[in-house]
């Protein structure tokens, strides 16, 4: 899947040390899709990553853009049932 950093994602994955290469696995081949509750064009892509210790990576983007922006991506703890 073709996708961009919106500038916000770029210094987010940078500073939480996400690898690209996670955020593509996570964007094709995601354990659950979740539709954002504030907008509409935002879906959230979950994915526990292994190198992490089974973290639950959550990449939230926008795909009504062509390519799909990325617009951030973070460890969520919070999430249990994946």
């Amino acid at each position: 899947m073709k996708y961009v950093l919106t500038d916000h994602a770029q210094k987010r994955i940078t500073k939480r040390q996400i690898r690209a290469q996670w955020i593509e696995d996570t964007l094709i081949y995601p354990a659950r899709i979740e539709s954002d509750q504030e907008d509409l064009e935002l879906l959230h892509a979950l994915r526990p990553i292994a190198e992490r210790g089974f973290r639950v990576l959550r990449v939230i983007y926008n795909e009504s853009v062509n390519p799909v922006a990325i617009v951030t991506a973070y460890f969520d703890d919070e999430v249990k049932d994946l």
